[in-house]
């Protein structure tokens, strides 16, 4: 969690809109083929923007613009041997420690930092690069996206959510949620394949895709609930990858009299060299029972056996059976009274209670309201705290059958928040990837001695 300001959801099309665009279909640039899809090139772009600036502010931007700026240059490689090679295509590094790799409508590709660092040549990274601009360009995340738009209309298109998609959805904005959005087996292996054409037109030995995908399956970074979903919870592993990878690389090579593509081990290992790896303590992590953050300098209790997602959003606390949440967000407001005044009116909550207190020393309004989610009634305990110039916002919420059961743990929670002041665990530091040469033959053990 950092300092994020909170903004409402912007609505990228109205329901006439979509229903309009219902009736049409759209020509696939890579196919040629007619397909069922909700978004123009326009709307793909303007929604695109959108959502990159809401994948910022929730999962952050990883700060080093030298790696960065080494991705993009492999990406932009890529990207002009694509089928649209017209799209101004934006890749970006997120911080964090999650396995996977992504796009969204608009040419936004993202790699995480953990993903990174398990690449072992500049080919393997151009590999997964371009195996994103596939989905790209065969524009399988505006078609998922444009089924999951028509599902939550009762259209009848179906559905193509991942299974972890449901667990957040409330607590995601809009666009965001296309980041759960599930490929099928089809669209894996068209990604493949373009992947493999482009990173061969781009000089690169795609063999390597394939030796990473192996990679991959020995990790098997499905969903860690860690706020981002892993590699194959939206990308479903298709039958026979490994050998249809290799069987197209070769094809290219030869079509294309590639006989010496491009690996590139060395710079890129120096690329990420001090990469953070893992979980970055700095920005909030659980230590026993309790939550601490040494960049903003707070800490609370964690309820036992709940789950945490910790993003520089928000901290996001679920019950075991994922029926109550613990939510912790920066709120807006000149006051915690004038914050919990705008809450009510953002959320239309019906206020049932409202009162003034101090928490551990913090000046603090409590409102307790019903909110309506859909066809859920939830009711939410929020506490709205004014630490130095920032106002946090905690909101306990439960249906309103649960919500007696779970109050005292809300208030158990939120009502222990306080500053840190322990050196100890202010003081953490993320471990990081440090690269180093061996300076005799022998064996890996001998190499860590």
């Amino acid at each position: 969690m950092n300092a994020y300001k909170p903004r409402r959801a912007v609505q990228i099309f109205l329901i006439p809109t979509i229903l309009a665009l219902f009736l049409a279909c759209a020509v696939n640039p890579v196919t040629g083929k007619k397909e069922f899809m909700l978004l123009s090139e326009q709307g793909e772009l303007q929604l695109g923007q959108e959502t990159d600036k809401q994948i910022a502010e929730i999962y952050g931007i990883y700060e080093d613009p030298q790696l960065t700026a080494y991705v993009t240059r492999i990406g932009e490689r890529l990207g002009k041997h694509t089928h649209r090679s017209n799209v101004t295509y934006k890749f970006k590094v997120l911080d964090s420690p999650v396995v996977n790799a992504f796009a969204v409508p608009g040419g936004y590709v993202y790699v995480t930092r953990g993903i990174l660092a398990y690449f072992n040549n500049e080919a393997e990274l151009a590999g997964v690069l371009g195996h994103e601009l596939g989905h790209v360009n065969a524009r399988h995340t505006a078609r998922a996206y444009s089924r999951a738009v028509a599902a939550s209309l009762g259209l009848g298109v179906g559905s193509a959510l991942s299974e972890d998609f449901a667990k957040v959805a409330p607590y995601l904005e809009f666009g965001v949620s296309m980041l759960f959005l599930k490929f099928s087996r089809s669209d894996e292996h068209q990604a493949d394949a373009l992947g493999v054409e482009y990173a061969s037109k781009g000089g690169y030995d795609a063999h390597q895709m394939a030796v990473f995908f192996e990679t991959l399956e020995r990790l098997n970074p499905g969903s860690d609930m860690k706020g981002l979903p892993g590699w194959f919870s939206t990308h479903p592993n298709p039958e026979d990858r490994i050998k249809a990878i290799n069987t197209q690389t070769v094809e290219w090579q030869k079509k294309l009299a590639l006989t010496n593509p491009s690996v590139n081990r060395n710079d890129y290992l120096q690329q990420i060299d001090g990469i953070v790896f893992g979980e970055d303590p700095r920005q909030g992590y659980v230590s026993g029972n309790a939550f601490y953050h040494p960049g903003l300098k707070f800490t609370f209790p964690v309820p036992s056996n709940w789950k945490i997602i910790n993003t520089p959003a928000q901290v996001q606390t679920f019950s075991p059976e994922e029926n109550a949440a613990v939510i912790l967000t920066l709120a807006q407001g000149e006051s915690p009274e004038d914050a919990s005044k705008r809450f009510l009116t953002d959320t239309q909550a019906k206020p049932l209670s409202s009162e003034t207190l101090t928490i551990n020393g913090l000046w603090t309004q409590k409102v307790v309201a019903d909110i309506t989610s859909g066809e859920t009634e939830l009711r939410v305990a929020s506490y709205f705290i004014q630490k130095g110039e920032r106002i946090y916002a905690f909101h306990g919420l439960a249906t309103l059958d649960d919500y007696p059961k779970y109050r005292p743990i809300f208030a158990n929670t939120i009502e222990n928040f306080k500053n840190l002041t322990d050196p100890a665990r202010l003081n953490v530091v993320p471990e990081r990837l440090v690269l180093r040469r061996t300076t005799a033959r022998g064996t890996l053990r001998d190499a860590f001695r």
